[in-house]
Formats: structure tokens, C-alpha cells, sequence
């Protein structure tokens, strides 16, 4: 089965975002690190929001300062609004990752807009990372539910995703918040957005665990033709904003499932389980990942 897929690790921004460890920006960093050595191209390594909102990332400068370039990396800060771009610019991300919200009670919660000021916010970010000469992508929040609003209509999603594919994203992900889809909703969301957006457009996937269909919505995602994750080192993380919200799918799981199905990541998954433990260390508490405690097989 000849494919390839590339895993966005999103563990230093969404994965610690939410934990109750805060962790020294040095660890932050040495997490950074020992996902590149494992063959992670792409680190979502902070946010650049209000640290009173989240004081997980008050590090955010210090830790991009922190980082030695890599020939073929790219490190990923996320921005909300035009002074988290600004700021992301001059700390030398080398993306900057915007969220449109498909929901009024997430948007009011999560940001304080609505999902068309979202767009609209988005399409400034945009212009300004494109005058940066730094990559913009979107992320579309609660594409499959709302803790808020409850179900999120597919047409509303993707009506927004064509408003977002207009400021000319890199790249456009769909996120399970909450952890509420199923394969079959990846199945439709997919189909629907792809028709509103064109093939122009690359698009990702975003899914947290919350209820444990998030590899199964990952499987799902990649028969639709996706070829771009997210994922988190250990599973850990989640939304400050979405009440029960666990962390994403962990990295070091979708990557064994994609290893045995014969598709390339370009991953060391030894490494990643590696890593995975170091951080469960640092973090003082076991993380959700499995592939790290149960080892590779064959043995």
C-alpha cells in the first residue's frame, strides 16, 4: 500500500495548554526537540493569547526564542486575532494556525465573536501572514459538535470553510473538538467540505478522544483521501474552553496504526514512544497513549 502521511504534532500548544503541570520552558523546548529527532516537519509549539486566558503559554516568546532552526521544519504558533500574528511574526514562527469556530456558544466561549467576525478575523491574519512571507493555515473549531449548541450542521460547516479557503490557506483542518464524530460524520463533513472548497486547497483533520473514536475517525478521514494530522504526543491535552474536552489522538498511536497499514510517516516510532514516556515523567501522571506501554510488535 504505497501513501504517505504527515503528522502535525500539536502536544507543545494543544497538549499542554489544558494540564494542570505547567511545565519550565526548557521542557517545552526539550519536547520540541525530541519530536524532531523522532522525524516530526511540523511542531505546533505554542499560542499566542493572553496568558491570563492561558497561562500555559504566558512562555510563548521564550520558548520560539529558544529553538534552533532545522532545515525541512516548521514550527507553528497559533494566533486569534491580528496581535497574536504580530506577535507570532516576531518571535519567527515559520506558520501562523487561525480558528474559525462553526458555532455561536463556542465562538462567544472561545473567542468572543461570532463565526462570520471569526472568518473575518481570520482573513486579516491571513493577509498579514501572507505580507510576512510566513505560511497561514485555518483550523475550523467544533466542526462535528458544539458543547454549547449541541449538533453543528454540515452545510454550516462547510459554508465556512469556503468563506476561510478564500484568504488562500495552506492548509485547512476540520477539528472534533470535543471528541463527539463518528466515522461516518468524518465521512460526510469531508465529502461536503471538499465539494465547497475545491481541490485548492489541502485539508487536515483535527481529533480529540474524548469518547474513543478518534483513531477510527482517523482511519475514516485518511479513506477520504486525507493526508495531513494532527495529533498529540501521549494523547494529552485539550480545550481550556470545551468543559470534559480530553487531548487529541496520540501521535505515537496514529503512527503505529499507519506504520502496520504500510503507509510512510517518516516517523521513528521507538523515538516517539521515547519521548511519550519522558513527557508522561515530566507531567508527573500517566498519559492516554497506548502504543508506548504496550511496545512494538513483532516484539
Amino acid at each position: 500500500m504505497a501513501d504517505t502521511v504527515q503528522i502535525i504534532d500539536v502536544s507543545p500548544r494543544d497538549g499542554l495548554q489544558n494540564e494542570p503541570v505547567l511545565l519550565a520552558t526548557e521542557d517545552k523546548v526539550e519536547l520540541i526537540r525530541r519530536l524532531v529527532a523522532a522525524g516530526i516537519t511540523k511542531v505546533e509549539t505554542t499560542s499566542f493569547v493572553h496568558p491570563r486566558l492561558v497561562p500555559a503559554m504566558a512562555d510563548a516568546e521564550a520558548v520560539m526564542a529558544a529553538l534552533e532552526e532545522v532545515p525541512g521544519v516548521s514550527y507553528i504558533g497559533l494566533a486569534l486575532n491580528e496581535r497574536g500574528v504580530e506577535r507570532a511574526i516576531a518571535a519567527g514562527c515559520d506558520e501562523v494556525n487561525c480558528v474559525v469556530v462553526a458555532s455561536e456558544g463556542f465562538g462567544h466561549h472561545n473567542q468572543g465573536m461570532t463565526p462570520e467576525e471569526s472568518v473575518d478575523t481570520w482573513h486579516r491574519v491571513a493577509s498579514r501572514a501572507h505580507e510576512a512571507n510566513v505560511v497561514p493555515s485555518v483550523v475550523i473549531s467544533v466542526s462535528f459538535g458544539c458543547p454549547f449548541d449541541g449538533e453543528v450542521p454540515t452545510g454550516r460547516v462547510a459554508e465556512l470553510a469556503a468563506a476561510a479557503a478564500e484568504a488562500r490557506p495552506a492548509r485547512l483542518a476540520l477539528a472534533d473538538t470535543i471528541g463527539v464524530a463518528t466515522p461516518a460524520d468524518v465521512h460526510e463533513r469531508i465529502s461536503a467540505v471538499r465539494d465547497a472548497v475545491g481541490d485548492g486547497v489541502e485539508l487536515a483533520v483535527h481529533f480529540h478522544n474524548t469518547r474513543n473514536t478518534g483513531i477510527a475517525n482517523a482511519y475514516a478521514a485518511w479513506e477520504e483521501g486525507v493526508r495531513v494530522f494532527d495529533a498529540s504526543l501521549g494523547g494529552v491535552g485539550g480545550c481550556p474552553f470545551a468543559p470534559d474536552a480530553t487531548g487529541n489522538i496520540p501521535t505515537e498511536d496514529l503512527v503505529y496504526m499507519f506504520t502496520r497499514m504500510g503507509v510512510t510517516t517518516d516517523v521513528d516510532l521507538e523515538r516517539l514512544a521515547e519521548a511519550s514516556r519522558w513527557l508522561e515523567a515530566r507531567l508527573g501522571h500517566p498519559v492516554p497513549g497506548l502504543y508506548a506501554k504496550a511496545g512494538p510488535f513483532p516484539p
